[in-house]
């Protein structure tokens, strides 16, 4: 395979936030998309996407993900619904939810109920108070362990309580086998509408230390 010889490199340090975002979010892809329902202290449920999402770990299983400020530079309401020790859901999202999903990114008022607004149907959490998303197939039941905050990126820790899962795509309960591609969740791409889904996907083979030995030939 011959190797390219010819690249580009962006320092990041001297470039503004804007250029720095559309470098980042081009290339670092596909990104799962976190659709976090919270509580207001009302009691009114919000709901916004955030693709600065991902799992870090199972033991125990945690997930991070940075919602950021509003334009006058507070912070949207899903972090602070969310505050120290507060429960949220994370409702991933299936290709037939693209666009209500990405409607709910829309600029609501604070304390307006994005998911009346929309249209869409909640349901109660079972190890939180926080609802979830009816047609999404994966929610994942969270509380905020830790919250850090790097100059303006704000990034939330939470636990992983609870998943809940679509049955259909359930194959085997005792032994946890789910059919991923049918959940067809999406994943989001480089620029401001740019969607990928993630039912093409491909299976490479790990082998062991010795199995790779003897496929190059190779002596301790």
């Amino acid at each position: 395979m011959a190797l390219p010889t010819d690249f580009r490199h962006f320092d990041l340090t001297e470039l503004p936030n804007s250029a720095r975002y559309k470098l980042l979010t081009a290339t670092v892809v596909p990104r799962p998309i976190a659709w976090v329902c919270t509580l207001g202290a009302d009691g009114t449920p919000n709901l916004a996407p955030y693709s600065f999402f991902g799992l870090m770990g199972s033991d125990p299983p945690i997930v991070a993900f940075a919602p950021g400020n509003r334009g006058n530079g507070t912070p949207k309401d899903t972090a602070l619904n969310i505050a120290s020790g507060g429960e949220f859901g994370i409702n991933l999202v299936s290709a037939e939810l693209a666009q209500v999903m990405s409607d709910s990114a829309t600029d609501f008022p604070h304390g307006v109920a994005e998911a009346g607004k929309l249209g869409l149907e909640l349901e109660s959490g079972v190890k939180i108070a926080v609802p979830r998303v009816k047609a999404s197939p994966v929610t994942l039941e969270c509380v905020e362990v830790q919250t850090i905050q790097i100059g303006n990126t704000r990034i939330i820790l939470g636990e992983v309580l609870g998943v809940t899962l679509r049955a259909d795509a359930v194959l085997d309960e005792a032994q946890q086998y789910v059919d991923t591609a049918a959940l067809d969740l999406i994943g989001r791409m480089g620029g401001r509408g740019g969607y990928t889904r993630t039912r093409d996907g491909f299976e490479i083979g790990r082998m062991t230390y010795a199995q790779w030995q003897e496929r190059e030939g190779a002596e301790d």
